[in-house]
Protein backbone atom coordinates (compact mmCIF):
# COMPACT_ATOMS: atom_id res chain seq x y z
CA UNK A 1 0.00 0.00 0.00
CA UNK A 2 1.46 3.03 -1.02
CA UNK A 3 1.55 5.85 1.46
CA UNK A 4 -0.23 8.30 -0.94
CA UNK A 5 -1.17 11.19 1.86
CA UNK A 6 1.86 11.57 3.27
CA UNK A 7 3.35 12.35 -0.69
CA UNK A 8 0.22 15.07 -1.38
CA UNK A 9 1.28 16.57 2.18
CA UNK A 10 5.18 17.03 0.95
CA UNK A 11 3.96 18.01 -2.49
CA UNK A 12 1.51 20.50 -1.09
CA UNK A 13 3.53 21.97 1.54
CA UNK A 14 6.24 22.73 -1.10
CA UNK A 15 3.88 24.12 -3.73
CA UNK A 16 2.73 26.72 -0.86
CA UNK A 17 6.22 26.92 0.23
CA UNK A 18 7.64 28.33 -2.85
CA UNK A 19 4.31 30.49 -4.06
CA UNK A 20 4.24 32.14 -0.56
CA UNK A 21 8.18 32.38 -0.36
CA UNK A 22 9.52 36.31 -0.52
CA UNK A 23 13.27 37.01 -0.78
CA UNK A 24 15.53 34.30 0.22
CA UNK A 25 14.31 30.63 0.80
CA UNK A 26 15.32 28.50 3.93
CA UNK A 27 16.69 25.34 3.06
CA UNK A 28 14.25 23.60 4.94
CA UNK A 29 10.05 24.35 4.15
CA UNK A 30 8.46 22.21 6.70
CA UNK A 31 9.10 19.41 9.43
CA UNK A 32 7.33 16.19 7.89
CA UNK A 33 7.08 12.48 9.81
CA UNK A 34 9.39 12.09 13.30
CA UNK A 35 10.60 8.75 12.73
CA UNK A 36 11.05 5.93 15.19
CA UNK A 37 12.43 2.30 15.17
CA UNK A 38 10.88 -0.14 17.46
CA UNK A 39 11.20 -3.64 17.75
CA UNK A 40 7.83 -5.29 17.04
CA UNK A 41 5.51 -3.33 14.87
CA UNK A 42 2.69 -4.90 15.32
CA UNK A 43 2.78 -4.43 19.15
CA UNK A 44 3.63 -0.29 18.80
CA UNK A 45 0.86 0.01 16.06
CA UNK A 46 -1.56 -1.45 18.52
CA UNK A 47 0.22 0.51 21.46
CA UNK A 48 -0.25 3.90 19.14
CA UNK A 49 -3.34 3.39 17.33
CA UNK A 50 -5.33 2.25 20.42
CA UNK A 51 -3.75 3.74 23.48
CA UNK A 52 -3.38 7.11 21.49
CA UNK A 53 -5.43 7.27 18.84
CA UNK A 54 -3.47 7.79 16.22
CA UNK A 55 -4.72 6.17 13.03
CA UNK A 56 -3.03 3.83 10.68
CA UNK A 57 -1.92 5.05 7.41
CA UNK A 58 0.10 2.34 5.71
CA UNK A 59 2.53 -0.33 6.09
CA UNK A 60 5.60 -1.34 3.97
CA UNK A 61 8.12 -4.03 3.84
CA UNK A 62 11.40 -2.45 2.30
CA UNK A 63 15.24 -3.37 1.07
CA UNK A 64 17.79 -2.77 -1.25
CA UNK A 65 20.56 -0.58 -1.24
CA UNK A 66 19.52 2.16 -1.94
CA UNK A 67 17.97 2.43 1.68
CA UNK A 68 21.32 0.92 3.01
CA UNK A 69 22.87 3.98 1.77
CA UNK A 70 20.31 6.51 3.38
CA UNK A 71 19.92 4.50 6.76
CA UNK A 72 23.40 3.88 6.92
CA UNK A 73 22.96 0.04 7.62
CA UNK A 74 24.38 -2.46 5.42
CA UNK A 75 22.02 -5.80 4.86
CA UNK A 76 18.26 -3.95 6.55
CA UNK A 77 15.42 -5.36 5.64
CA UNK A 78 12.66 -2.68 7.39
CA UNK A 79 8.48 -2.89 7.99
CA UNK A 80 7.04 0.60 8.15
CA UNK A 81 4.19 1.98 9.06
CA UNK A 82 2.95 6.12 8.86
CA UNK A 83 0.77 6.64 11.60
CA UNK A 84 -1.06 9.99 11.73
CA UNK A 85 -2.83 12.25 14.93
CA UNK A 86 -4.83 15.12 14.07
CA UNK A 87 -2.54 17.04 11.08
CA UNK A 88 0.58 15.19 11.92
CA UNK A 89 2.59 12.36 11.24
CA UNK A 90 5.28 9.91 12.83
CA UNK A 91 6.72 7.01 10.97
CA UNK A 92 7.35 3.46 13.42
CA UNK A 93 10.40 1.10 11.69
CA UNK A 94 11.14 -2.20 12.66
CA UNK A 95 14.56 -3.89 11.63
CA UNK A 96 14.03 -7.28 10.61
CA UNK A 97 17.46 -7.55 9.51
CA UNK A 98 19.94 -6.41 11.16
CA UNK A 99 18.22 -5.71 14.60
CA UNK A 100 20.04 -2.99 16.89
CA UNK A 101 20.13 -2.47 20.44
CA UNK A 102 17.63 -1.49 22.68
CA UNK A 103 16.88 1.85 24.14
CA UNK A 104 19.34 1.58 27.81
CA UNK A 105 16.89 0.70 30.49
CA UNK A 106 18.45 3.21 33.04
CA UNK A 107 18.18 6.05 30.54
CA UNK A 108 16.98 9.64 31.90
CA UNK A 109 15.00 12.58 30.30
CA UNK A 110 18.61 14.58 30.51
CA UNK A 111 20.91 12.15 28.51
CA UNK A 112 21.89 12.96 24.81
CA UNK A 113 19.81 10.43 22.91
CA UNK A 114 16.66 11.64 24.87
CA UNK A 115 13.55 12.30 22.06
CA UNK A 116 10.09 13.02 22.66
CA UNK A 117 6.90 13.63 20.51
CA UNK A 118 4.58 16.14 22.62
CA UNK A 119 1.08 14.70 22.12
CA UNK A 120 -1.79 17.74 22.76
CA UNK A 121 -4.65 16.47 25.15
CA UNK A 122 -8.10 18.53 25.20
CA UNK A 123 -8.26 17.39 28.71
CA UNK A 124 -5.05 16.49 31.26
CA UNK A 125 -7.47 14.57 33.71
CA UNK A 126 -9.20 12.69 31.20
CA UNK A 127 -6.01 11.67 29.31
CA UNK A 128 -3.93 11.07 32.62
CA UNK A 129 -7.19 8.66 33.67
CA UNK A 130 -6.95 7.02 29.99
CA UNK A 131 -3.38 5.81 30.21
CA UNK A 132 -3.46 4.58 33.91
CA UNK A 133 -6.35 2.52 32.65
CA UNK A 134 -4.11 1.32 29.50
CA UNK A 135 -1.28 0.85 32.15
CA UNK A 136 1.47 3.08 30.55
CA UNK A 137 4.79 2.86 32.15
CA UNK A 138 5.85 6.22 33.86
CA UNK A 139 8.61 8.33 33.27
CA UNK A 140 7.31 11.59 35.23
CA UNK A 141 5.86 11.08 38.72
CA UNK A 142 2.52 12.32 37.61
CA UNK A 143 1.02 15.14 35.33
CA UNK A 144 2.43 18.37 36.52
CA UNK A 145 0.93 22.15 36.16
CA UNK A 146 4.31 24.62 35.79
CA UNK A 147 4.19 27.71 38.04
CA UNK A 148 2.54 31.24 37.26
CA UNK A 149 6.00 32.81 37.77
CA UNK A 150 6.84 31.21 34.46
CA UNK A 151 5.76 33.88 32.03
CA UNK A 152 6.20 31.77 29.18
CA UNK A 153 5.27 28.09 30.69
CA UNK A 154 2.79 29.19 33.58
CA UNK A 155 -0.21 27.07 33.01
CA UNK A 156 0.78 24.74 31.23
CA UNK A 157 0.17 20.95 32.31
CA UNK A 158 2.22 18.00 31.34
CA UNK A 159 3.16 14.07 31.68
CA UNK A 160 5.95 12.10 30.52
CA UNK A 161 4.95 8.67 30.09
CA UNK A 162 7.04 5.38 28.05
CA UNK A 163 5.92 3.32 24.78
CA UNK A 164 6.56 -0.44 24.98
CA UNK A 165 9.50 -0.14 23.73
CA UNK A 166 10.80 2.71 26.92
CA UNK A 167 10.52 5.46 24.41
CA UNK A 168 9.59 8.39 26.50
CA UNK A 169 6.23 10.39 25.11
CA UNK A 170 4.58 13.70 26.65
CA UNK A 171 1.19 14.49 26.72
CA UNK A 172 0.59 18.08 27.10
CA UNK A 173 -1.92 20.74 28.07
CA UNK A 174 -2.12 24.46 27.11
CA UNK A 175 -4.21 26.99 28.73
CA UNK A 176 -6.42 29.85 26.58
CA UNK A 177 -3.30 32.17 25.01
CA UNK A 178 -0.88 29.66 24.83
CA UNK A 179 0.05 27.23 22.17
CA UNK A 180 -1.07 27.22 18.54
CA UNK A 181 -4.55 28.31 17.99
CA UNK A 182 -5.98 25.01 16.59
CA UNK A 183 -5.23 23.49 20.19
CA UNK A 184 -8.40 25.41 21.60
CA UNK A 185 -10.91 24.62 18.70
CA UNK A 186 -13.95 23.08 19.75
CA UNK A 187 -14.18 19.36 19.41
CA UNK A 188 -14.96 15.64 21.02
CA UNK A 189 -11.18 13.96 20.35
CA UNK A 190 -9.02 13.69 23.60
CA UNK A 191 -5.75 13.56 21.72
CA UNK A 192 -5.42 16.22 19.21
CA UNK A 193 -2.31 16.10 17.52
CA UNK A 194 1.76 16.61 17.73
CA UNK A 195 2.74 20.14 19.06
CA UNK A 196 6.64 19.15 18.77
CA UNK A 197 9.63 16.83 19.07
CA UNK A 198 11.97 17.69 22.00
CA UNK A 199 15.47 16.81 21.72
CA UNK A 200 18.45 17.19 24.46
CA UNK A 201 21.01 19.71 23.21
CA UNK A 202 24.13 20.58 25.08
CA UNK A 203 24.57 24.10 24.23
CA UNK A 204 21.28 25.89 22.68
CA UNK A 205 23.76 28.31 20.94
CA UNK A 206 25.34 25.17 18.66
CA UNK A 207 22.40 24.15 17.83
CA UNK A 208 20.28 27.14 17.16
CA UNK A 209 23.66 27.38 14.68
CA UNK A 210 22.69 24.61 12.92
CA UNK A 211 18.55 24.44 12.94
CA UNK A 212 18.43 28.37 12.83
CA UNK A 213 20.91 29.41 10.78
CA UNK A 214 22.37 26.39 8.06
CA UNK A 215 18.53 24.93 8.17
CA UNK A 216 16.23 28.21 8.32
CA UNK A 217 13.94 27.14 11.55
CA UNK A 218 12.14 30.14 13.11
CA UNK A 219 12.78 30.43 16.89
CA UNK A 220 8.95 31.00 18.22
CA UNK A 221 9.69 30.89 22.15
CA UNK A 222 11.91 30.38 24.78
CA UNK A 223 12.00 30.03 28.82
CA UNK A 224 14.05 28.59 31.64
CA UNK A 225 12.41 25.98 33.97
CA UNK A 226 13.21 25.13 37.15
CA UNK A 227 11.38 24.34 40.16
CA UNK A 228 9.80 20.92 41.86
CA UNK A 229 7.10 20.55 38.96
CA UNK A 230 9.69 20.72 36.19
CA UNK A 231 12.00 18.13 38.73
CA UNK A 232 9.31 15.82 38.88
CA UNK A 233 8.25 16.31 35.16
CA UNK A 234 11.32 15.00 33.99
CA UNK A 235 12.11 12.83 36.86
CA UNK A 236 15.65 14.44 37.25
CA UNK A 237 16.50 16.00 40.44
CA UNK A 238 17.36 19.55 40.53
CA UNK A 239 16.58 19.95 36.88
CA UNK A 240 17.15 23.19 35.34
CA UNK A 241 16.16 23.17 31.70
CA UNK A 242 16.86 26.43 29.12
CA UNK A 243 14.45 25.62 26.45
CA UNK A 244 14.31 27.17 22.86
CA UNK A 245 11.46 26.44 20.47
CA UNK A 246 11.63 26.64 16.94
CA UNK A 247 9.02 26.06 13.98
CA UNK A 248 9.54 25.91 10.09
CA UNK A 249 6.72 27.19 7.79
CA UNK A 250 4.84 23.75 8.09
CA UNK A 251 4.85 20.75 10.46
CA UNK A 252 5.43 20.43 14.11
CA UNK A 253 7.88 22.68 16.10
CA UNK A 254 11.96 21.17 17.28
CA UNK A 255 12.32 22.24 20.75
CA UNK A 256 15.71 22.47 22.86
CA UNK A 257 15.83 21.14 26.21
CA UNK A 258 19.71 22.18 27.25
CA UNK A 259 19.91 21.07 30.94
CA UNK A 260 21.42 23.87 32.50
CA UNK A 261 21.62 21.54 35.94
CA UNK A 262 22.26 18.85 36.45
CA UNK A 263 24.89 18.24 33.65
CA UNK A 264 25.88 14.65 34.32
CA UNK A 265 23.59 13.81 31.41
CA UNK A 266 25.74 10.87 28.85
CA UNK A 267 26.39 11.94 25.32
CA UNK A 268 24.65 10.07 22.22
CA UNK A 269 27.06 7.08 21.65
CA UNK A 270 29.21 7.63 18.48
CA UNK A 271 28.23 4.08 17.27
CA UNK A 272 24.13 4.46 17.72
CA UNK A 273 22.50 3.61 14.27
CA UNK A 274 19.46 3.73 12.79
CA UNK A 275 18.36 -0.03 14.32
CA UNK A 276 18.69 1.16 17.88
CA UNK A 277 15.81 1.67 19.53
CA UNK A 278 17.26 5.10 20.59
CA UNK A 279 17.69 6.06 16.75
CA UNK A 280 14.72 8.64 16.68
CA UNK A 281 15.10 10.56 13.09
CA UNK A 282 13.02 14.03 12.22
CA UNK A 283 12.29 14.66 8.38
CA UNK A 284 12.82 17.74 7.29
CA UNK A 285 11.36 19.29 3.55
CA UNK A 286 13.41 20.84 1.25
CA UNK A 287 12.39 22.04 -2.04
CA UNK A 288 16.47 22.03 -2.98
CA UNK A 289 18.41 19.87 -5.30
CA UNK A 290 20.66 17.57 -3.50
CA UNK A 291 23.64 19.33 -4.71
CA UNK A 292 23.25 22.02 -2.58
CA UNK A 293 22.84 20.29 0.69
CA UNK A 294 26.22 20.32 0.75
CA UNK A 295 27.51 23.54 0.65
CA UNK A 296 24.14 24.48 2.79
CA UNK A 297 25.81 22.07 5.43
CA UNK A 298 29.86 22.40 6.17
CA UNK A 299 31.33 20.41 8.42
CA UNK A 300 28.20 17.99 9.16
CA UNK A 301 28.68 14.87 9.99
CA UNK A 302 26.81 12.40 7.96
CA UNK A 303 24.88 9.10 8.68
CA UNK A 304 23.81 8.69 4.95
CA UNK A 305 26.58 7.55 2.87
CA UNK A 306 25.36 9.39 -0.22
CA UNK A 307 21.77 11.13 -1.15
CA UNK A 308 19.54 8.02 -2.75
CA UNK A 309 16.03 8.45 -4.62
CA UNK A 310 13.73 6.01 -2.46
CA UNK A 311 9.99 5.63 -3.48
CA UNK A 312 7.76 7.31 -0.84
CA UNK A 313 4.01 7.54 -0.49
CA UNK A 314 3.74 6.71 -4.05
CA UNK A 315 6.50 9.41 -5.44
CA UNK A 316 10.14 9.61 -6.23
CA UNK A 317 11.81 11.49 -3.32
CA UNK A 318 15.62 12.03 -2.45
CA UNK A 319 16.75 11.39 1.22
CA UNK A 320 19.57 11.72 2.76
CA UNK A 321 20.20 11.63 6.88
CA UNK A 322 22.76 14.20 8.75
CA UNK A 323 23.47 14.34 12.56
CA UNK A 324 22.62 17.83 14.49
CA UNK A 325 25.68 18.99 16.56
CA UNK A 326 24.31 16.77 19.60
CA UNK A 327 24.37 13.58 17.30
CA UNK A 328 19.86 13.69 16.63
CA UNK A 329 19.05 12.00 13.14
CA UNK A 330 17.50 14.54 10.69
CA UNK A 331 16.17 13.30 7.59
CA UNK A 332 16.44 16.02 4.58
CA UNK A 333 13.77 14.98 2.23
CA UNK A 334 13.38 16.63 -1.14
CA UNK A 335 11.39 15.64 -4.55
CA UNK A 336 13.50 13.49 -7.22
CA UNK A 337 12.84 16.10 -10.04
CA UNK A 338 14.41 18.55 -7.82
CA UNK A 339 17.90 15.62 -7.95
CA UNK A 340 17.63 14.76 -12.24
CA UNK A 341 20.69 15.33 -12.59
CA UNK A 342 22.33 13.38 -9.55
CA UNK A 343 25.37 12.07 -9.69
CA UNK A 344 27.10 9.07 -7.88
Amino acid sequence: MKRLLHAAFILTLLIAFRSGAAGEQPLVAGVGPVGVTVSDLDRSIEFYTHVLHFKKLSEEENAGEDLEHVKGVFGLRIRVALLQLGDEQIELTQYLAPQGRPVPIDSRSNDGWFQHIAIIVRDMDAAYAWLRQNKIQFASSGPQTLPAWNKNAGGIRAFYFRDPDNHVLEVLWFPEGKGLPKWHQPGNDLFLGIDHTAIVVGNTEASLHFYRDLLGLMVVGTSENYGTEQEHLNNVAGARVRITSLRASHGPGIEFLEYVAPRDGRLIPADLHANDLAHWETTLITSFAASEWNGSLPNVERISSRPENVNVDGGLFTEFMVKDPNGHAVLLQSPAAANKNMSR
